[in-house]
C-alpha cells in the first residue's frame, strides 16, 4: 500500500483545513488509519485515528472538538479536517495504515504502522 498526504498548506489561526490520505489499493478497507504531525525540532506525534469501518476513532487531546478524522473507502481516501487551528498547529502532518481485523481499534502508537506517506506541511500563521 501506498499513501500520499496532500492538502496542506498556510492558514491563519482560527481557520480551517482539510488534509487528504490517499492509498494506492482498494484493500485500504482492512486497513486502520492513523495521522501523525512532526514540528520543526520535535518529535512525531499522534494525531487522530480511524479504524478500517470509520466507526471507531481516536484523538489526541491537543486538538479533541477541533479535529475529525473521516474516511471514505470506496474513494481510498481518509480525511483529517482541521478547525479552529492553532500556530501550534503548524507541523508536516503524516497519514500511516496498519492492516487490522475488524474488531480492533485504530492504535495511537506509530510503531504499529506498516506504510506510511511523505507527508503534507500544514503552517499556521498567528
Amino acid at each position: 500500500v501506498q499513501l500520499q498526504a496532500s492538502g496542506g498548506g498556510l492558514v491563519q489561526a482560527g481557520g480551517s483545513l482539510r488534509v487528504t490520505c490517499t492509498a494506492s489499493r482498494s484493500l485500504f478497507s482492512s486497513h486502520a488509519v492513523g495521522w501523525f504531525r512532526q514540528a520543526p525540532g520535535r518529535e512525531r506525534e499522534f494525531v487522530a485515528a480511524i479504524s478500517r469501518s470509520g466507526t471507531t476513532t481516536n484523538y489526541a487531546d491537543s486538538v479533541k472538538g477541533r479535529f475529525t478524522i473521516s474516511r471514505d473507502n470506496a474513494k481510498n481516501m481518509v480525511y483529517l479536517q482541521m478547525n479552529s487551528l492553532k500556530p501550534e498547529d503548524t507541523a508536516v502532518y503524516y497519514c500511516a495504515s496498519k492492516r487490522t481485523i475488524l474488531t480492533v481499534p485504530p492504535p495511537y502508537d506509530g510503531t504499529e504502522y506498516t506504510y506510511w506517506g511523505q507527508g503534507t506541511l500544514v503552517t499556521v500563521s498567528s
